[in-house]
């Protein structure tokens, strides 16, 4: 068996910024970004205070999913440079001591990925079996009831193979067949590729959608989901959420693949993956592969990623999370490039900025690793994107009840005066720079007194010096109708976190055991005051306690 190599935990506890390279900084005037643009821009990543960045995917694509459709694992798309170019980036992220995190696609690759030209041209054929292929049944439907994320059956008809073949995204995302051992080990060495140039970690997309029932069994009817639902998860619009997904996503078989893959990554040094996990019980699924230390170091679900902020929804989510998660490791996210910005989310057209700073502080406060989307730290809300500017085939087919994608994925602005607010050269951009944007831009925040850049900096600097919040357990308070409140304790030494997510004044009283703690400054938290066996909060206010 080959030996481990040493980790120094950086990921645990860490700050992970994500980057979408499309829309970070293009150097070649184009109007898209690029990774040269990245590497330029990498120092206010730094200056924020964070450990590692995640890069969308920059891989050969035909763009279909914006590079979530790969045709070539193992090069970069002439769109985003060259494999110079990601040597150039890496090479800068770590003068920076920032660590590098690839996006992996592994559950799928674009149809015009040539194991897939290879296993449509015959059913004899070497790669014949590298995807899911089914017969129809005898009236010609597809072979059951499984549905696309993007709407519609999983199943596309091929005239080539007169078979149909599974697409749980795009119709041009035809999924791999991972019960093949030859499809698992192109993919691990597809994996290695990248870890011999020394990137860091993976950013594993669909992680729990690798592996599909054999027998193609139909899944349960969950019936049509309210327009209300608080499940982050369900797009009422979207009949995909019609079903239970018992056979078509999280087999019990993908345990022993992400074995395969963590025992891979083990064999260098200080590495890491975070899956992305879509599922009906999202953070039982992020306990059970984040469990043992033997398969992913960390996930994430999208129990934050929707609207609910409310205080006893939040409660609700950290109290199931402590319950299920055991010694499973969560990384938080409270935007990403699949959701509506949080600002907007939680804040609403015109977001009080001291919700997003009580965000951010509950954010960081959390047990586990803290991812940052970027313009986060920028209080960005969604961009407004006009139905004929859009590029997402998600919105275009959902419209005009879900937008879809475009509108967390704009430009980032650095400039407010500059053309495309300093994001590029060229006469228009792949999608518009939002005008509300602007004002908002780095140059408008940094070195500005209050901005909620200036809080982000201070603040992650602030949490890298709390042990208790980057290693302790967590323990949740009961629910409050206003007030979030759980502990954190890390040897010997305990911290209470207490949030008002309402915009009216609340008070909480505080047991025997907290009355004569003492106010831990330093976050820039503000609105929360102790006064002996309470603590009262203006709106939207928080603190810290340390005992």
């Amino acid at each position: 068996m080959t030996s481990k190599a040493p980790n120094n935990n950086w990921w645990r506890g860490g700050v992970i910024y994500q980057i979408y390279p499309r829309s970070y900084q293009d150097s070649n005037a184009d109007g898209i970004g690029d990774l040269p643009g990245i590497t330029a821009r990498l120092e206010h990543i730094a200056r924020l205070g964070a450990d590692g960045i995640w890069l969308s995917p920059f891989f050969k694509s035909p763009m279909k999913d914006f590079g979530y459709d790969v045709s070539d694992y193992c090069d970069v798309d002439p769109m985003f440079g060259t494999l110079d170019d990601f040597k150039a980036l890496i090479a800068r992220a770590h003068e920076l001591g920032l660590k590098v995190m690839i996006d992996q696609v592994l559950s799928h690759t674009s149809d015009q990925h040539p194991w897939f030209v290879e296993s449509r041209a015959s059913r004899d054929n070497p790669k014949a079996d590298w995807y899911v292929w089914a017969n129809p049944k005898d009236d010609g439907n597809p072979p059951n009831n499984w549905l696309s994320i993007f709407g519609g059956s999983a199943w596309q008809w091929d005239t080539r193979r007169c078979q149909y073949y599974l697409h749980n995204f795009l119709t041009s995302q035809p999924d791999l067949n991972f019960h093949h051992p030859e499809v698992q080990q192109a993919l691990l060495d597809s994996v290695q590729f990248w870890l011999e140039l020394g990137v860091d970690g993976y950013r594993l997309d669909t992680a729990n959608f690798y592996f599909h029932d054999q027998q193609l069994r139909d899944n349960p009817p969950r019936g049509e989901p309210r327009r209300d639902n608080p499940d982050p998860a369900v797009n009422p619009f979207n009949p995909y959420a019609w079903q239970w997904h018992h056979f078509d996503k999280s087999r019990p078989e993908n345990l022993p693949f992400l074995q395969k893959l963590r025992a891979l990554l083990d064999q260098y040094p200080d590495t890491t993956m975070v899956g992305e996990i879509g599922d009906d019980d999202g953070l039982a699924r992020v306990a059970e592969y984040t469990s043992g230390g033997d398969k992913l170091h960390m996930a994430y679900c999208f129990d934050l990623l929707g609207e609910p902020h409310s205080a006893p929804f939040l409660q609700g989510v950290l109290q199931r999370f402590t319950d299920v998660v055991g010694d499973g490791w969560p990384c938080w996210a409270l935007s990403n490039h699949d959701c509506v910005r949080s600002a907007t989310r939680w804040g609403g057209p015109n977001p009080d900025p001291r919700l997003l700073r009580l965000a951010a502080a509950f954010q960081v406060s959390l047990r586990g690793t803290v991812c940052l989307y970027q313009g986060e730290e920028l209080g960005l809300p969604e961009a407004n994107v006009a139905f004929e500017d859009l590029q997402d085939p998600y919105g275009i087919t959902m419209w005009p009840e879900y937008k879809g994608r475009d509108g967390c994925r704009t430009p980032m602005p650095w400039q407010a005066d500059a053309p495309n607010a300093g994001f590029s050269a060229a006469r228009s951009t792949w999608l518009p720079v939002d005008a509300a944007h602007r004002a908002l831009a780095v140059d408008q925040q940094t070195g500005k007194p209050g901005s909620l850049l200036g809080y982000f900096t201070q603040l992650l600097a602030w949490r890298k010096q709390q042990a208790t919040l980057v290693h302790g357990s967590m323990k949740v308070w009961p629910s409050h109708p206003q007030v979030l409140v759980f502990e954190r304790e890390h040897e010997g030494q305990r911290v209470l976190c207490a949030f008002n997510f309402s915009d009216a004044p609340a008070s909480i009283d505080l047991p025997a055991a907290w009355q004569a703690a003492r106010t831990l400054s330093g976050s820039g938290l503000t609105g929360g005051q102790h006064q002996g066996s309470a603590l009262h909060f203006e709106p939207w206010g928080g603190l810290h306690l340390q005992a």
